[in-house]
């Protein structure tokens, strides 16, 4: 009877040490894959994002087209629809935008494909590609509003357009991304950029009133990077913190390679309260992006 009693325990024991051994392997099993799921998962909405390619189909300009691109229709779009609110941030009108101002910007962007940009100069092909950029931003937007956030357009898995192919220049279609990452700031070496291409949102720089224009482009990329920096979307102090936008950490290697190569570039552009309020530092406290769609509704 005790010999009988002693090896149902065992085998209760051994039953009880298999499942365990079991249950090891498998909690294992399920934490690794859901450390996969959210490594992708912030993989998806990690910045700064990258081209799928840099293409080296634009990475040369001839300048032999002398005349500058026409722009027109695009300015008159952004002088009818941007306005600045009382912080200094230009909003969009995206819903007052008539059905024949939405078949004139489509018809813009129509023509810029139609245009081989490695036939410009180089500040005017910039101009080009920076406004090609903004335009079909705002027409995605328009695409898909209402909005809370240009985040909101997904891409797959994604938040956002950026991936998506959505213009076709040179035979070869081209998402957002392409446009930024693996023309402008591949080729030019411009960190003025990011103050140039505008993404539909409120931490971002200001989408500019008027198209760019490769005869006044170093002009208007110092205006759009004074604006930025020395408005608090851009940079701000409380307390001796320095917090600035995000994109002064997505991007950092555009700026320098450390944070106080940052700091230099704001000062660089600062107004002489902001500079004054910069000397000494070298270190950046924390950093911000508002998303949230710049309507002007």
């Amino acid at each position: 009877m005790k010999n009988s009693t002693r090896k149902e325990n065992v085998m209760v024991l051994a039953r009880h040490d298999f499942g365990r051994s079991l249950k090891r392997p498998l909690k294992r099993f399920w934490a690794i894959i859901f450390m996969a799921l959210g490594f992708y998962a912030f993989s998806l909405m990690a910045v700064p994002y990258t081209a799928s390619a840099n293409d080296s189909a634009f990475a040369y300009y001839s300048g032999e087209i002398k005349q500058p691109v026409d722009h027109g229709v695009w300015g008159a779009f952004l002088q009818r629809y941007v306005v600045s609110d009382e912080e200094g941030l230009n909003r969009v009108a995206y819903g007052k935008v008539t059905a024949e101002d939405r078949a004139s910007l489509e018809a813009y962007i129509a023509s810029l494909e139609a245009i081989d940009p490695t036939r410009l100069g180089g500040d005017e092909a910039f101009a080009y590609w920076v406004n090609l950029y903004n335009a079909v931003t705002v027409k995605i937007v328009l695409d898909h509003y209402p909005i809370a956030s240009i985040r909101d357009i997904r891409t797959g898995f994604r938040a956002g357009p950026w991936k998506r192919d959505v213009v076709r220049v040179n035979g070869r279609d081209l998402s957002l991304d392409d446009i930024e990452h693996g023309i402008l700031r591949q080729y030019w070496n411009e960190p003025r950029v990011h103050y140039a291409v505008n993404c539909a949102s409120i931490g971002c720089p200001n989408l500019a009133k008027r198209p760019y224009s490769g005869s006044t482009l170093d002009m208007d990329l110092d205006k759009a990077a004074s604006a930025y920096i020395n408005s608090p979307r851009g940079v701000s102090l409380k307390r001796g913190r320095l917090k600035v936008s995000s994109l002064y950490r997505w991007f950092r290697s555009d700026f320098g390679r450390k944070e106080r190569d940052v700091v230099d570039h704001l000062r660089h552009y600062a107004a002489p309260e902001l500079q004054m309020a910069l000397a000494g530092k070298t270190d950046i406290d924390s950093y911000e992006y508002d998303w949230r769609l710049n309507d002007a509704e």
